[in-house]
């Protein structure tokens, strides 16, 4: 077990204005992480990206995870259609493209969840997100340079995506039909965000049909008043189930979801809206925040049980970059105060101890006590995403608040 401690960084005085630090994450984003992606994820020989990455950038593991790999080249899309018009940036979301339409699916068209190298299928597609994701990369791609073959797989792979929505994990589901029906909140806090990404393939009109249904879902079904907390499973009426997955807080899911719902809100002018996932964002930090050592725990029992997950008190990079998302676009869209003081707050705690000063990109996993608890920059699970999609955002959330002179 690796217990790397971080370089501190230079304490400083935070200022008042949330819009100073626009260029600081704007500079994070285009010197630092995209760099170390573009250097050290490229497989050359077979095509696709390489994720297990060790702190200096070394390859430690060449096989491919599906939605990482529809994740990377997603990014390299999106910094390619909203930042800059590179090429380096579009060739790199192609070079991934290429790989994944080649080898990525199984005959029925389902996304498998990991791949060999030189392509060949490991591991069954049991996770729809890996479907979720490869919907965004060739929506995104098909932007940078539109294409009906990526137009075509986007929309292929979202119809099915609706389809199994109900029952996404199929013939893979482990659970016994009939005795503890639960749904999980992961799927409709991702279809928040999923149904504006296609928005120039499927039309305005048609994303505007879902999103009452998805903010239904999200704000209705798996937030519960009473605790003022979003859950991760409940019942498929949304009541409340007294077990191990009913009881699980996952913070940084819930605050991801609640950036999704402003952007919602703000699209349809739902002032209401937005301020009612403000506040449920706020409480869950609150709630979720680590009085002791600081940071935000990766799960709780709601009840204050022990968890049953042995990294719930784990300080994760997503989570963290999550948040800060959340809090720059509360504080722009409410004026909140107490998001631009918990902005400064984890903001001082995410760059002391994820990002690596020496090496590039930033660490993944953090122990309780928010030293280094694996030095590696990418894996089966962390890739080319959260940090650059983060950096983006509260990039752009504070430089146009600062252009509309919200201090």
């Amino acid at each position: 077990m690796n217990t790397t401690k971080t370089a501190s960084v230079k304490s400083f005085e935070a200022p008042d204005a949330l819009g100073s630090y626009a260029s600081q994450y704007k500079n994070e984003l285009l010197n630092n992480i995209l760099p170390f992606w573009l250097q050290h994820s490229k497989d050359e020989e077979n095509g696709g990206y390489f994720t297990c990455l060790t702190r200096e950038g070394k390859v430690y593991d060449k096989d491919k995870f599906m939605w990482l790999q529809g994740r990377e080249v997603w990014c390299f899309s999106y910094m390619y259609n909203n930042v800059e018009r590179k090429q380096e940036w579009l060739d790199m979301a192609l070079h991934g493209a290429g790989f994944m339409e080649k080898y990525g699916r199984d005959e029925e068209g389902n996304w498998y969840f990991s791949l060999t190298a030189d392509g060949k299928p490991l591991v069954q597609p049991y996770n729809i997100f890996s479907d979720c994701f490869a919907t965004m990369a060739f929506a995104s791609l098909d932007k940078a340079l539109p294409d009906d073959r990526y137009k075509k797989i986007a929309l292929d792979t979202f119809a099915s995506i609706l389809k199994r929505q109900h029952n996404w994990k199929g013939k893979y589901n482990k659970a016994c039909p009939g005795t503890r029906n639960l749904k999980n909140f992961a799927l409709p806090m991702i279809l928040c965000n999923l149904s504006i990404e296609l928005e120039h393939l499927l039309g305005a009109e048609r994303v505007n049909e879902f999103i009452p249904a998805v903010v239904q879902e999200v704000m209705d079904v798996f937030y519960q008043p009473g605790l003022g907390l979003i859950l991760e499973n409940v019942y498929e009426d949304g009541s409340f189930c007294d077990s191990f997955e009913g009881r699980v807080l996952n913070p940084g899911h819930a605050i991801e979801a609640m950036w999704f719902i402003m952007d919602l809100g703000k699209r349809i002018g739902d002032d209401a809206l937005i301020s009612k996932a403000c506040n449920i964002m706020l409480d869950t930090l609150e709630y979720g925040w680590d009085k002791e050592h600081e940071g935000i725990f990766y799960f709780l029992d709601v009840k204050g049980y022990p968890p049953q997950q042995l990294e719930w008190d784990q300080k994760l990079w997503w989570v963290h970059v999550e948040a800060l998302v959340a809090l720059a676009k509360g504080y722009t869209l409410t004026g909140n105060e107490r998001c631009r003081e918990w902005f400064i707050k984890v903001h001082q705690y995410t760059w002391q101890h994820f990002k690596d000063s020496k090496h590039g990109e930033w660490f993944g996993y953090l122990n309780r006590r928010g030293e280094v608890l694996l030095s590696l920059k990418g894996g089966k699970w962390k890739g080319c995403f959260h940090v650059p999609r983060g950096l983006y955002q509260v990039w752009k959330t504070l430089e146009d608040s600062t252009q509309k002179g919200i201090k």
